[in-house]
């Protein structure tokens, strides 16, 4: 299989697994030291530790859950032996509070090869019709 398609795989999981609110197996597909910058939140998060402690919140507080996920327009850009970006337009179906809505993001996804496999180092969502 090619370093493309590996990615590709990679971010399917990833996706599929977020798009399904499989919380445990979606953040297995990031590394510890992932870093994380998303436009709904005003500070960078610096581990995946951080960003599973703010999911909590959110589905402790807010009543979030994932209902579903999908994506379209994927491109990878391979960098040297073992870094790539994974980019992509996604909509999800999120839950707040009881209500269900769909957004459209833009998202890059930065994955390096670590021992034998891709994983997810950093992630970047903004809004696909940003003004």
């Amino acid at each position: 299989m090619s370093a493309v398609d590996e990615i590709l795989t990679a971010a399917a999981k990833i996706v599929d697994d977020f798009g399904n609110h499989r919380t445990t197996d979606y953040f297995s597909g990031f590394a510890d030291d992932a870093t994380f910058i998303f436009y709904t939140h005003t500070q960078r998060l610096n581990s995946r530790g951080e960003y599973q402690n703010l999911w909590a919140s959110w589905e402790k507080d807010d009543g979030f859950r994932v209902h579903g996920c999908r994506s379209r327009d994927q491109r990878v850009q391979i960098l040297g032996e073992s870094a790539a970006v994974f980019t992509h337009y996604v909509e999800s179906d999120i839950e707040f509070g009881g209500e269900v809505s769909t957004i459209t993001e833009r998202e890059t996804i930065v994955f390096e090869r670590r021992i034998d496999a891709w994983v997810a180092v950093h992630e970047h969502l903004s809004p696909e019709n940003a003004e």
